[in-house]
């Protein structure tokens, strides 16, 4: 089951909140102040953020921020400041989507599943790379997948890391030899193939529609990403 978190100062709203999303057949936590909000997310792992700006703690810009820092988890502002410059300033964020406050419950609920919908958000950048669920910390060289911590050998890591950082691109044995085991290198090529096994082993439950590493017979191998366009 998805699950949403809701983080909303507001009990009120946040009870409500949680009433529709509930019965839209998700599951669902609360929390009351963006300090909050940082170490549930850590923990939940949630699918999706519904995420008010003016919270109690940290706001939400600094909880939005903090989200990015490490996951592409979709994530919806809700906010009584109705400026065009705060919604894009949201936006530009990283935020998904952007919706005012007052609102009607069932809008929202309308536009978690619409998110939901879009393709995986990724992030490519020099401290991490994040397909969706998939997500490597390239400065503690750490393999993360639906939150939690995979082990992978440092030969292994140092092949998915180069091939994370070149989504949708191919490569035969050779140039990943040459890439990953260096010039010196002067072992079989199937240490390619064995690696790439143990890797989707690891990856097995990484989602298809997310990304993947692909085989292309009589070419060499790719880790396809739906990147959004």
């Amino acid at each position: 089951m998805q699950s949403i978190m809701i983080v909303e100062d507001e009990e009120a709203l946040s009870r409500v909140l949680a009433a529709y999303v509930r019965k839209a057949g998700f599951d669902c936590r609360i929390c009351r102040d963006g300090n909050e909000a940082v170490e549930s997310f850590d923990a939940a792992q949630p699918s999706l953020v519904l995420l008010d700006v003016l919270l109690p703690g940290r706001n939400g810009w600094e909880v939005l921020r903090h989200i990015r820092s490490k996951s592409a988890c979709p994530v919806i502002m809700l906010t009584a400041m109705s400026d065009v410059g705060d919604r894009i300033a949201g936006l530009n964020e990283g935020a998904d989507d952007y919706i005012p406050k007052p609102f009607e419950p069932d809008e929202v609920v309308a536009r978690i599943h619409a998110v939901l919908r879009r393709p995986p958000r990724s992030l490519v950048s020099s401290e991490q790379v994040v397909f969706g669920s998939f997500r490597i910390d390239l400065k503690s060289r750490t393999v993360f997948l639906n939150g939690a911590s995979l082990s992978v050998t440092p030969r292994d890591l140092a092949l998915l890391m180069f091939l994370a950082e070149h989504p949708n691109q191919i490569f035969n044995r050779e140039q990943l030899i040459e890439k990953v085991w260096g010039i010196d290198y002067d072992g079989s090529d199937r240490a390619v193939d064995l690696a790439i096994k143990r890797l989707r082993k690891q990856l097995l439950h990484w989602p298809p529609e997310e990304g993947e590493i692909r085989t292309l017979r009589g070419t060499g191998y790719q880790l396809y990403a739906n990147i959004p366009h």
